[in-house]
């Protein structure tokens, strides 16, 4: 399933039974490029990066092909993993979106490029915290996203808006009614506060949590004083105790006046502002004592791909400062780049929503526990299917 949250999915699809998109042989000169992004993704390459790198590499172009779902996007990679060693065509050059852990045990056996080895020119420009995510250099970083305060700038000025998570709590309880956020399994922007919290409560350290750590045991250790800080804030909530269906309808009532705050993704934020779904009015902070979760989008590049070495110059070309600024004024997310490789005026535009951390929350056992106890413990009243 495509959505904004860049979670690892075990694709539990047998690959014999996932539809794989419709391929040919590859053609030299060809990149043969793969997403299961959202569509604002696929038309950002459609419409930025492919005519700026074709008109900048004559003789290479982009097949730009949506491989549908991660299951799908795992069957093109099982493919290429099979091919390995062999004279086969895997019929790939480039997966945008994708995760270099999976499949499982490709990563060990060569399957994916080892970037740090390739003498990209951009690739020492890139944000040591996007690495800090995961470690694995066949994984590229391109485009980040990260849960951040939107607030009405009318009623709160950047002075005194709070940059910390004791001063979001102090501040949502001195000013009872104007914040709200969405319900957990409705969307990131909302989950994301619900885990902040949770990091909040076990001494704001991220390493606590891991897929392969969970237990119910621990999730009960960990979680339950999460639920007491959130039902501590919930009848300071707009109307007492509200939250949206999703991380739109969050926004449309920033938007329209009726809360001063809310927690929203930051591609969705800057996109509403500079579509006018949001005023200009409306400011942007990340907390500066451990931001909310977030994460960057990966790119892979098989090894054993027919145009490796064009697949790379597109790697190369997308950590460019024309396309990282594009990444910001396009698609509203945030640049790969360190901050001081960016031009000083995006910097001054951004500033207070430039993450000193960016902790990345499991997925798996740990999202089922958070959402179905939030609605046992802090909103026993809500419909998890509304």
């Amino acid at each position: 399933m495509k959505r904004r949250a860049f979670m690892i999915s075990a694709a539990g699809t047998a690959a014999g039974m996932v539809l794989l998109p419709r391929l040919s042989f590859a053609e030299e000169g060809r990149i043969d490029w793969y997403t299961s992004s959202d569509q604002n993704i696929l038309d950002f390459w459609t419409n930025v990066v492919q005519p700026k790198f074709e008109a900048a590499n004559p003789g290479i172009t982009l097949n730009l092909v949506d491989g549908g779902d991660s299951a799908g996007l795992q069957a093109l990679a099982d493919r290429a993993l099979a091919a390995l060693g062999t004279d086969a065509d895997p019929q790939a050059d480039f997966f945008e979106g994708f995760d270099a852990r999976l499949p499982v045990g490709a990563r060990e056996k060569g399957l994916w490029v080892d970037f740090s080895k390739e003498n990209l020119s951009n690739y020492s420009k890139i944000n040591p915290l996007a690495f800090e995510i995961d470690n694995l250099r066949e994984n590229l970083p391109y485009r980040g996203s990260q849960v951040l305060l939107a607030y009405d700038t009318t009623k709160l000025s950047a002075d005194d808006v709070p940059k910390t998570w004791d001063d979001l709590v102090a501040w949502i309880k001195a000013n009872p009614g104007e914040f709200i956020y969405n319900r957990p399994n409705k969307g990131g922007a909302g989950g994301n506060f619900v885990r902040r919290a949770v990091y909040a409560a076990n001494g704001n350290d991220p390493t606590l949590f891991s897929i392969d750590g969970y237990t119910d045991e621990k999730a009960k250790e960990l979680l339950d004083p999460a639920w007491a800080i959130l039902n501590d804030l919930a009848p300071s909530m707009m109307d007492g105790g509200a939250y949206t269906s999703g991380n739109t309808q969050s926004i449309q009532l920033l938007g329209q006046g009726a809360v001063t705050m809310v927690p929203a993704w930051s591609d969705q934020a800057i996109q509403a502002i500079d579509q006018g779904a949001l005023p200009e009015t409306t400011g942007l902070v990340q907390l500066q004592d451990l931001g909310f979760p977030g994460n960057f989008a990966r790119i892979t590049v098989p090894s054993n791909g027919v145009n490796k070495a064009a697949a790379l110059k597109l790697a190369d070309f997308i950590l460019s400062e024309e396309v990282q600024a594009a990444v910001l004024s396009e698609l509203g997310g945030f640049p790969a780049l360190s901050w001081d490789n960016m031009s000083p005026e995006l910097y001054e535009k951004y500033k207070d929503v430039i993450p000193a951390s960016i902790p990345v929350f499991p997925g798996g056992p740990w999202e089922k526990a958070i959402n179905e106890n939030w609605y046992r413990v802090v909103a026993p009243n809500e419909d998890p299917n509304a």
